[in-house]
C-alpha cells in the first residue's frame, strides 16, 4: 500500500515527527522572504532587473513568497515524504491567490489571502465540533493529551480565534489603503509588517492563554502508549 501524501493522523504510531525547530523554520520562512521582499524591494529590483517587470515591491514579494511557499512544502516532503495539512492548504491558497495578484496586477488578492486561510481554518473546525469531531490534532501535532470536553472547548476557542484573525487582517489592508491613500506603499509596508509581525505575538499570546484550559483537562498518558 502506498503511503499517504497528507501527514498522518497525530495518534497514528506510524506518524513520522519532524524537528520542532526546522518545522518553524519551514513555516515561517516564506512570510520573512515576504516581509524582506518588500521592504527591499527597490534593491532587489536593482540587483534582479528582471523582477522590475513585476511591479513595485509587493508584487516582487509575492512572487518570491510563492516561490518560498513551495520550496517549504517541497522540504516538508523531501523529509517526512507527507505534507502537513495547514500549511498545504495555506501554500494552496499562496500560489492560487498568489498568482492572480500578479497575472491581474492587483494586490487585493493577496492581501485577502490571510482572510481566505483562517476563514476556511476557522470554519473547519467550528464545522467539525458541529459535526462531534475535534480536528485541532492536525494543529497541535499531539503536543497536548487532553480529554474529550478540552479538545472540545480548545477547538471552539481556536475556531473563533480563526474567524477573529480573519476579520482583523481585513480591517488592517482595508483600513491602511483608506487611511494611507494615495500613499500606496506605506499602505503596504503596514500590512505586510502586520502580517508578518503582529500576527505572530497575537497568536503566541492566545496560545499562552489557553495553557489554564490545557492543565485543567490534561490526562496522563497510558505507560507504554
Amino acid at each position: 500500500m502506498n503511503p499517504p501524501i497528507l501527514e498522518r493522523d497525530p495518534s497514528d504510531p506510524r506518524r513520522k515527527e519532524m524537528n520542532p525547530l526546522l518545522k518553524l523554520a519551514l513555516e515561517l520562512g516564506p512570510l520573512l522572504v515576504f516581509f524582506f521582499a518588500n521592504t527591499r524591494g527597490a534593491w532587489l529590483v536593482e540587483t534582479f532587473p528582471a523582477l522590475g517587470h513585476l511591479g513595485r515591491p509587493i508584487f516582487v514579494a509575492t512572487a518570491l513568497f510563492m516561490v518560498a511557499t513551495a520550496l517549504s512544502l517541497a522540504a516538508s516532503w523531501l523529509l517526512t515524504r507527507t505534507l502537513p495539512m495547514m500549511p498545504l492548504v495555506s501554500g494552496i491558497v499562496v500560489l492560487v491567490f498568489g498568482g492572480l495578484t500578479l497575472w491581474l496586477n492587483n494586490d487585493t488578492f493577496i492581501k485577502m489571502k490571510p482572510t481566505i486561510v483562517n476563514t476556511l481554518f476557522g470554519g473547519v473546525l467550528l464545522g467539525g465540533l458541529f459535526f462531534g469531531k475535534s480536528l485541532l490534532g492536525y494543529v497541535f501535532n499531539s503536543a497536548f493529551s487532553l480529554d474529550a470536553e478540552g479538545w472540545r472547548k480548545l477547538t471552539f476557542r481556536w475556531g473563533v480565534f480563526f474567524l477573529v484573525l480573519a476579520l482583523l487582517n481585513e480591517i488592517i489592508w482595508r483600513g491602511a489603503n483608506s487611511y494611507y491613500y494615495p500613499d500606496i506603499q506605506a499602505a503596504d509596508d503596514l500590512w505586510v509588517a502586520f502580517k508578518v509581525w503582529g500576527i505572530m505575538p497575537i497568536t503566541l499570546i492566545f496560545t499562552l492563554s489557553q495553557m489554564p484550559l490545557i492543565m485543567r483537562h490534561s490526562i496522563e498518558e497510558k505507560p507504554g502508549k
